[in-house]
C-alpha cells in the first residue's frame, strides 16, 4: 500500500526530472532568484585534512542501512554539472524540504541525535539530507559524489547538511534554505564529513566538533 508520504516522494522524483523554468524557490530573495538554468560559478572545494571522529547518530544510522553508508570507489568522486542535473538537484532539495515536517529528535524519538530517512514525513536536519540523497541516488547521481556533512551554524550549534562534490566546486543542500549554496557561502563553520574513500570521516578543519545534530 503507498502512503501519502510515499505519493509525495514519488511526486519529488517526477517533479525533480521535468525541464521547467517555472521551478524556482520561493523562500528568500537568493533562493527565488537561483534559477535552475544558471548554475554555480566555480570555486575551489572545501578541505580534506585528515581522519575525524564520525557522529554517534551516523554510527548506528549505518548498523541499520548499511548501503546508505557503503563507499563504492568506482563510482567518481564529483559530478560534472549541467543544466539539467543542476535542476534535478535544487528541485529534490526544494521540494524535499516543503514535504517533510521538521521535528528534533527528542521530540520525534526521544533522543537527543537519532539519523533516520524520514521514513514517517517527519525529521530533523540530517533526516532531510539523507532523504535528499536517496532520492538524488535513485536520479541517477553518484553516492560517493555526496557527503553527510556537519557543521556549526548562525546560532552557534551542531547542524547536518548535504555536500555535493561538483566540478564547480562543493554544493551544499540545507533544510533551512531552498538556495542550493557554494559551501564558503553558507555562513557556516565546517567541521568534518564522510569520507569518500572508506565509511569513515574526515576534517575539514572546524576547531569545535559538536557531538549531536540536534536541529530541526
Amino acid at each position: 500500500m503507498t502512503t501519502g508520504f510515499g505519493q509525495r516522494v514519488k511526486r519529488v522524483l517526477v517533479g525533480a526530472a521535468m525541464l521547467s523554468a517555472a521551478l524556482v524557490s520561493a523562500q528568500g530573495d537568493e533562493a527565488t532568484a537561483q534559477t535552475l538554468a544558471a548554475l554555480p560559478v566555480p570555486s575551489a572545494g572545501a578541505p580534506d585534512l585528515g581522519h575525524a571522529r564520525p557522529i554517534v547518530g551516523w554510527v548506528e544510522f549505518c548498523a541499520r542501512y548499511a548501503a546508505e553508508c557503503a563507499v563504492d570507489v568506482t563510482e567518481p568522486a564529483q559530478v560534472t554539472l549541467t543544466p539539467r542535473l543542476w535542476q534535478t538537484v535544487t528541485g529534490i532539495n526544494r521540494q524535499v524540504n516543503t514535504s517533510l515536517r521538521a521535528i528534533t529528535d527528542q521530540e520525534h524519538w526521544g533522543v537527543p541525535d537519532r539519523w533516520d530517512l524520514a521514513e514517517d514525513g517527519s525529521g530533523d536536519c540530517e533526516d532531510f539530507q539523507l532523504l535528499k540523497r536517496k532520492l538524488l541516488a535513485q536520479a541517477g547521481l553518484p553516492r560517493r559524489a555526496m557527503r553527510m556533512t556537519v557543521v556549526i551554524d548562525e546560532k552557534g550549534e551542531g547542524h547536518a547538511v548535504l555536500m555535493l562534490r561538483t566540478d564547480r566546486g562543493d554544493l551544499v543542500l540545507d533544510n533551512k534554505t531552498s538556495a542550493v549554496l557554494p559551501w564558503h557561502k553558507t555562513g557556516y563553520t565546517y567541521i568534518k564529513r564522510e569520507s569518500q574513500t572508506t565509511a569513515a570521516w574526515v576534517s575539514l578543519g572546524g576547531a569545535t566538533a559538536p557531538t549531536v545534530t540536534a536541529n530541526r
